[in-house]
């Protein structure tokens, strides 16, 4: 910082006001120190500005499954939120959600001198798992569901999975039929009992439920299940990879969409829009969740967060191509 004082000829106290933002410093001013910063390549020691600040500026997040659209779609709206906010994002990747292995990834985020973590916890496992965590810096999960332990945000997938059979029921199918996820994620368990809730309301036949893995090969596997029952006239599946396998098995059987079959599925993902016919969706905002999840944490920091523990922010239907009204035969 003296460097840059001595080129730009002002006080290191000058320096400093421009590094920091202040408003009073004369235009001319601020150009030369920060032509003086270009010139020597001039970076503050992060280090050193927490030893004095006491703060690192710097998140920690705790990842799972982020080969998947939807855990690595919340990451990157947490960072992009973070980022906006003047956060550093350090990210713990992991493979199992254990109590054991989440603890040292707490521990590790903590070692670097996080401020504050975001746990990604799409698996029913990871609510125990958070709930045995010791830290003595402010937790949010993100996805844990209602009964997190822990401040928490996630998407109303409940809320999605009865707008998109609603939709399907309101296009005068008499009854949905259900491509679920793998058994022990929260998503799969909030959106079939979205599905089999609207069902119920309406008076309507609950059918069997086909389980998938998230794949596009599990949804292809289920839809050749399915179009065997030439009964079927309308799916909900519980993600878009899936409905795009589904949408293949249909086709190889000779049952066109949405002629014979209407299909939805869930999360909006960027290729749904072409797929063939284009998807209707129910698509999950992770912007939204991203951002959300920040404030819950910075009002955790401030310790204001307990009055809005819990959050859910609202999916949104996406209508495209694939759904249509009932063919009574």
């Amino acid at each position: 910082m003296a460097d840059v004082a001595r080129v730009a000829g002002v006080s290191h106290q000058t320096v400093s006001r421009v590094l920091n933002g202040a408003p009073h410093v004369r235009p001319d001013t601020r150009e030369r120190v920060l032509a003086a910063i270009r010139e020597l390549d001039y970076r503050p020691n992060s280090a050193a500005r927490a030893l004095v600040t006491r703060r690192s500026q710097t998140l920690g997040v705790v990842s799972f499954g982020s080969a998947l659209y939807g855990p690595a779609s919340m990451l990157d709206g947490i960072e992009q939120a973070a980022r906006s906010a003047g956060y550093f994002v350090s990210v713990a990747s992991l493979r199992s959600l254990d109590s054991r292995s989440v603890q040292e990834a707490v521990d590790r985020l903590r070692d670097q001198g996080v401020e504050g973590i975001v746990v990604i916890a799409p698996q029913i496992s990871a609510v125990s798992a958070v709930a045995k965590v010791s830290s003595a810096v402010p937790l949010v999960a993100v996805g844990s569901g209602s009964r997190s332990p822990v401040p928490m945000v996630a998407v109303d997938n409940e809320a999605g999975a009865l707008a998109a059979t609603r939709h399907l029921l309101d296009l005068d199918h008499e009854t949905v039929h259900h491509v679920a996820g793998p058994s022990g994620w929260l998503e799969t368990k909030t959106r079939e009992e979205g599905w089999r809730k609207a069902l119920e309301a309406a008076g309507a036949r609950v059918p069997q439920v086909q389980s998938g893995d998230w794949s596009a090969r599990s949804g292809y596997e289920a839809g050749l299940r399915i179009a065997e029952d030439r009964e079927v006239t309308a799916v909900f599946c519980a993600n878009d990879h899936m409905a795009l396998g589904l949408l293949r098995a249909f086709h190889e059987a000779g049952r066109s969409i949405p002629g014979d079959i209407s299909v939805v599925g869930f999360d909006d993902i960027p290729e749904a829009a072409y797929f063939a016919p284009p998807l209707t969706t129910v698509r999950q905002p992770f912007g939204e969740l991203g951002r959300r999840a920040l404030e819950l944490l910075v009002e955790e920091l401030a310790g204001v967060g307990h009055a809005r523990s819990h959050m859910l922010v609202s999916p949104e239907m996406v209508l495209r191509r694939s759904t249509g009204p009932a063919v009574r035969r």
